[in-house]
């Protein structure tokens, strides 16, 4: 097998591409990765270096059968797998933590596959070949390090056994236990969750708002430039400086429409909020929410209720709603583990490194399982899930 290194989503067909990505996450696929890059959202001055590994088989006409999407990262923004600490005590140690190379969509804390491989070929070979890549490119930019973010879980196991180290972080993952509908979901919850969800949606009901779900490619120029405004309202508010350009939401409508799903909230027509949620397969992904003015419940109808009416009537599976947020959980949200996999380069940074997320993951284990038990379900009706990201992506 050939390794080799592209600078550009464009130096490569989407068709062998997608090829490799799996039928439920629309991340992954050329189409949303290429529209980071042509939109300016990752590439020069954003900290977001592109950089993919690609592997071929010399004997097959030089077809694609793995790929991972890499870029080399000069600051930690973006990535929701906090590793300031680490930065800090790299520093303390003498050691330049920056550049780095990350593997991983940018600005997506949404758990999904990293090393990509053609569903003809043997996985772990290609796996093998995609983790040597990375390591040589890693040497090849004097990186300090390398990251592979909200892997999913076998791979993060793989990757392990590889040397590297496991990490776990949480979110909290809606799942669809085979509902019948919304008010199934919610007959099966503690009284007070039932009653707190019901009181939620009562107040949005009681408002002159009308709410809407249309897919990206039927919604048109001027419901994306909302978009835009709603998602710079928000950003704005939270980290100062939000990563997506204007140019991302023009071209979002002709480029990755099909996947996208837009929540709209309207007042006699006029748009107040709105959300944007990408799907593929049988999964659903909350990522971004606005309002141009505040209005009691709207946050949790538009972003939660309306996506989990959704993702019922669809018969979907799982509904990730985005990072952060133990407010969730009253809303039948479960505390899910996520996975990345980490390789320093100072022998002395990696083996401490190891031994943190070791104790570390093996602490958040019981604490997951603690909290679903204490979570909004009735006992007899606590979903069977394993509480692990990525088990059934």
């Amino acid at each position: 097998m050939k390794i080799t290194t592209i600078q550009a989503m464009t130096d490569i067909s989407a068709e062998a591409w997608d090829a490799l990505v799996g039928e439920n996450n629309p991340f992954v696929e050329h189409a949303f990765l290429s529209l980071l890059e042509t939109s300016g959202s990752v590439g020069p001055g954003t900290g977001w270096m592109p950089a993919h590994v690609l592997v071929w088989d010399n004997d097959d006409d030089d077809v694609l059968v793995g790929a991972a999407p890499t870029y080399v990262k000069t600051d930690s923004y973006g990535e929701y797998i906090f590793d300031w600490t680490w930065a800090e005590i790299s520093q303390r140690l003498g050691i330049e933590y920056y550049p780095k190379i990350v593997v991983a969509v940018p600005f997506t804390p949404a758990t999904g596959p990293r090393l990509l491989y053609h569903p003809e070929r043997k996985k772990e070979e290609i796996w093998s070949a995609l983790v040597l890549g990375l390591k040589e490119l890693l040497d090849a930019v004097d990186a300090s390090s390398l990251h592979i973010l909200f892997c999913l879980d076998e791979e993060a196991t793989f990757l392990e056994k590889a040397g590297l180290a496991r990490r776990g972080t949480h979110q909290y993952h809606w799942r669809n236990n085979n509902y019948k509908d919304f008010d199934d979901f919610v007959g099966r919850l503690r009284s007070t969750a039932r009653k707190q969800i019901r009181k939620e949606r009562r107040r949005v009901q009681q408002t002159s708002l009308a709410m809407e779900l249309i897919r990206g490619d039927e919604a048109g120029d001027e419901i994306w430039s909302q978009m835009y405004r709603l998602y710079m309202s928000t950003g704005a508010k939270k980290w100062g400086t939000p990563y997506l350009t204007k140019e991302f939401f023009q071209a979002a409508g002709d480029t990755v429409g099909s996947r996208a799903l837009l929540g709209l909230a309207r007042d006699n027509g006029r748009l107040m909020a709105g959300t944007l949620s990408f799907q593929k397969g049988k999964h659903l992904y909350g990522r971004y929410w606005g309002c141009f003015a505040p209005v009691d419940c709207l946050h949790f109808e538009l972003c939660y209720y309306q996506l989990i009416e959704y993702t019922i009537a669809e018969g979907y599976t799982l509904l990730e709603a985005g990072a952060q947020g133990a407010h969730k959980i009253k809303r039948g949200f479960l505390p899910t583990i996520t996975h990345s996999a980490h390789y320093m380069s100072h022998p002395l940074l990696h083996s401490t490194f190891v031994d943190y997320t070791r104790q570390e993951l093996e602490s958040m284990e019981k604490q997951m399982e603690e909290f679903r038990n204490m979570g909004p379900f009735r006992s007899e009706e606590i979903p069977s899930f394993p509480p692990i990201a990525g088990q059934e992506a």
